[in-house]
This record gives C-alpha cells, structure tokens and sequence, in this order.
C-alpha cells in the first residue's frame, strides 16, 4: 500500500466577523449595517481547506482559543477531513478579524492574532508522510525557521506563502524551496517595481522557485533557468478574496501528487480563476474534479 503524501499546514487561523453597511463610518460614528457573516480564515486555515478540497491530505497545526470561536474553528477543519490533532487550544481568544464592507466593495478591517502568537513549534511533529511543509507569514517567523530548519534537515521541501509582506531573515533562501508572493509583496521584498525584476533579486538571493502572482494578468514564476509568464484566465469576477490562498493550496496538493510544476501552477491557475468566479457560499463545493472540468472547457 502506498503511504499518503501529505501536506504540513503550520499557520495561522481566524474567524472573520463580515458587517455589510451602505458605507464606511467617520470618526466617532455609529453606523446601522445591513448584515452580517461569519467566515473561516487565516491564510494557514484557508490554505490547508484548499489543499484539502482539491485533493491533498492534509495536516495542520497551529492555535485557538478556548471561546465559541476557537469550537467553530475546529469544526470546520473537521469537516474538510483535516488532521488537526496539533492544532492546540489555548486560554484566551482565537485569532479574528473584523471587517467592514461598503455597499461598494470597499472594506476596513482589523486583525487580532490572538492564540497564534502562542504556537510554539516545540509542541509540533511533522507527519512522517509529510512531503511538502507549507507556511505563511501570519505566524511569528522565528516560528516559520525553526519548522524549516526542521523539515530541511528530513528532506522534505518548504513552500512559503510571504503573506503579508515583511522583512524576512537571510537564512529563509535557504531553507525554502518554493516562494509564492504577489506583486505588491515582491516590492516590498525587493523594492524593485518590475514584477520580473523582482522574482530576479528572489532567485539571486538563493529562493530555488519564485512564483510572482499578478492578479488577472496571470503570474511569473522564476527559477535559475529564468522567468516564465503565464497568462491569466479571463473569467467573470465576483470576489477576489481568498484568490491567493486558493492558488496556493492547490499549487501545495498538485506538488504532493508529483505532478511537474508547470502542470502544478496550470491547475492553481485555474483552481484560483474558478474561486474568484464562483459565489462565495458555494466555493466550499468546488474540488479536483471541477476544476479539470473548467481546465478542459477552457483550453
């Protein structure tokens, strides 16, 4: 029998509180909304979902509090058949955000870490079919290290999210494999404008994989041999939010399954463009299999 090749999820996890309003308050003002939604998140819980749903097998580890949040955490990671036996509960909240959407799409929003500032990786195991280690950067990078560290010394390779962007170690090149990153992070990172030039600095800086997404307009992705584009799929937007950890937890399933990592991207390409076009309360129904079907209905 073969053993199941396994993604590592570490990362952070949130439960978002969503208040509709027909605008954004003023100073000092109370606004009446018109409603309100409650939404799994945290890049590490919303990439791990997406690893799972598009077929992976999926372990995640990270922290909740012991409020009603940190239970409607866990039972989502539940019902997408996630191991999260190392996701601990812990005194105190759980990570949330609180957003506000005008009846324009715009949006203010507050994040509180809360319990994932207390993972600590001394409590982790990797699997021992772990293939593929994944992180973000909503946990402590100390933390982020340490895990590499580890999984680099068993050969299993590392997939780093930077998201969102911030000052990371020179010791991270070397310890992660793959590198996924928007445009606007590749900036930040490199402070070079050109997406192309960016994924250049992140390739020159010992990153073995630099993935650069860009939006609609597809994405790059750079390796010492040099940069590859890859166009976007044109589809009918309804939201772009979650597109990012959509990409990435396919990218992060189809890696698992040995597939060469241009297929790999081709499909997260598509898993992404699938999500953005699909109605929110539907998104949870999408998997492998619909997104081949939209990948043969749109070659």
């Amino acid at each position: 029998m073969t053993t199941p090749r396994r993604v590592f999820v570490v990362g952070s996890l949130h439960l978002d509180v969503i208040l509709h309003a027909p605008r954004l308050p003023r100073l000092d003002e109370t606004l009446i909304g018109n409603s309100v939604s409650y939404a799994f998140g945290g890049k590490g819980g919303n990439q791990a979902l997406a690893a799972a749903q598009m077929g992976a097998s999926v372990s995640m580890a990270g922290r909740v509090g012991d409020d009603a949040f940190g239970q409607q955490l866990l039972d989502r990671l539940d019902a997408a058949h996630i191991d999260r036996n190392q996701v601990l509960r812990c005194p105190g909240a759980s990570g949330m955000s609180a957003a506000i959407v005008d009846d324009q799409g715009n949006y203010g929003a507050v994040v509180v870490s809360a319990a994932n500032l207390s993972i600590n990786p001394a409590d982790m195991a990797m699997p021992a079919e772990t293939a593929l280690l994944l992180l973000q950067n909503e946990i402590p990078e100390a933390v982020n290290l340490t895990l590499a560290k580890a999984a680099q010394s068993r050969g299993i390779p590392v997939m780093l999210n930077a998201a969102p962007a911030r000052q990371m170690s020179d010791k991270s090149p070397t310890l992660v494999r793959h590198l996924i990153l928007n445009r606007i992070e590749a900036q930040d990172m490199t402070g070079e404008h050109d997406p192309t030039a960016a994924a250049k600095a992140l390739i020159a800086r010992g990153y073995g994989t630099v993935i650069v997404t860009l939006g609609g307009d597809g994405l790059l992705c750079g390796t010492n041999a040099g940069v590859t584009s890859y166009p976007g799929i044109k589809v009918n937007v309804i939201s772009t939010h979650g597109a990012g950890d959509a990409f990435t937890g396919a990218l992060a399933a189809r890696f698992v399954s040995g597939e060469p990592i241009e297929n790999a991207i081709n499909f997260a390409q598509a898993a992404a463009a699938l999500h953005v076009s699909t109605p929110v309360d539907q998104r949870a129904n999408l998997t492998s299999e619909t997104v081949a079907a939209f990948q043969a209905a749109n070659r």
